[in-house]
Formats: structure tokens, C-alpha cells, sequence
């Protein structure tokens, strides 16, 4: 059975560093929240499972309300925590360390950002839960409510898909894919 991706909706840090960061989804994302229930009539949702962050949370609790579900929230579907760079934007990285800032550029995925997560420890993080998910969803259909990074570990990882096409896909607030044995479905 596939798993459906979800990303979550938006809030106020957009266009910034957000990881572990936990703002609220404001109005445009709450809007976002209605047009992807819209998307979704008709889908068969039998589990939800969400990140722990209040965006991600706000997003699965909207879908589960409407598919009469709770969702299990997995605090392993977070985004990579981005250290002592959350909340921030580019910009403001750089006037803090400009020369980290043009390190971590080059040497992306292999330099963490300053107190922040390695990203292969994130990506086995998140291989292992979306594995597991696979493993006991087998029958079932269900929503994972997440993040673009996860999303993208989830296209690169296990169903083949570019950098720059993970990328473009995971760019919407509230946007989703379907994954099934390692492939787009």
C-alpha cells in the first residue's frame, strides 16, 4: 500500500530556517489546510502519522478531523534541526558567519549547520520510521504529515528521484506525493 506524503502548512518562519523551530501555521496556511481537505475528499485514509512540531501537528489534526482518524504523532518525522540557525533567514546567516555560511554551502550535506543535526544521522532517521511505517501500513492506506526536508530524504532515498526534483516537488505548503515499494505511484 502507498503512503501518502504531506507537507505541512505554512507559518510565519517561511523562507526561513525552521527545523526544530515551532511556530504556528498562520492564516494563509490554515487557508492551505482547506484546499488540501478539498484535494483530498474522496481519498481512503485509514492511519495518519505526523511530526511532533505544531505546524505538522495543526496540518494532521485538520486531515484526521476529517476522516474521522487520530493522528499518531512520531517525534522521528521531524525536520533536521538546523542549531543555532533556526528561525533564521539566509541573510541574517550570513551576517552572523559568512564564511561558515559559504563552508556549509560548498560542503552540504556533509557540514552541519552550527549546533545542528548531521544529516546522514537525519537520513537514517528518517529511513528507518518511513521503513517502519511501510512495514505496518502494508494493508492500509495512510498519511504521513511532515516536512520538506523528510519529504525529500523520502524521494532521493527510496524512490529515485533528482535532487532538483525532490526539490521542485516538495516546494508547496501542503503539497503530497505518493510513495509505494520504492517508487512515485
Amino acid at each position: 500500500m502507498a503512503l501518502l506524503f504531506i507537507r505541512h502548512a505554512e507559518t510565519d518562519l517561511a523562507g526561513r530556517f525552521c527545523g526544530h523551530a515551532d511556530p504556528p501555521v498562520h492564516a494563509k496556511g490554515l487557508a492551505q489546510i482547506e484546499k488540501l481537505l478539498q484535494t483530498l475528499e474522496g481519498e481512503r485514509i485509514d492511519a495518519i502519522y505526523t511530526s511532533d512540531l505544531l505546524r505538522a501537528r495543526t496540518t494532521a489534526n485538520a486531515i484526521g478531523k476529517a476522516f474521522g482518524i487520530g493522528p499518531v504523532t512520531l517525534p522521528e518525522l521531524r525536520e533536521i534541526s538546523f542549531g543555532e540557525w533556526e528561525a533564521l533567514s539566509w541573510a541574517e546567516i550570513e551576517d552572523r558567519d559568512a564564511e561558515y555560511a559559504q563552508r556549509w554551502t560548498a560542503e552540504f550535506p556533509h557540514l552541519p549547520a552550527p549546533g545542528g543535526e548531521r544529516f546522514d544521522a537525519f537520513q537514517s532517521r528518517i529511513l528507518r520510521v518511513v521503513k517502519e511505517l511501510f512495514a505496518s501500513q502494508a494493508e492500509k492506506p495512510a498519511a504521513v504529515v511532515t516536512h520538506a526536508g523528510v519529504m525529500r530524504v523520502v524521494l532521493q532515498s527510496l524512490c529515485g528521484v533528482s535532487e532538483q526534483e525532490a526539490w521542485e516537488r516538495t516546494r508547496q505548503y501542503c503539497g503530497f506525493f505518493r510513495c509505494e515499494a520504492g517508487k512515485l505511484v
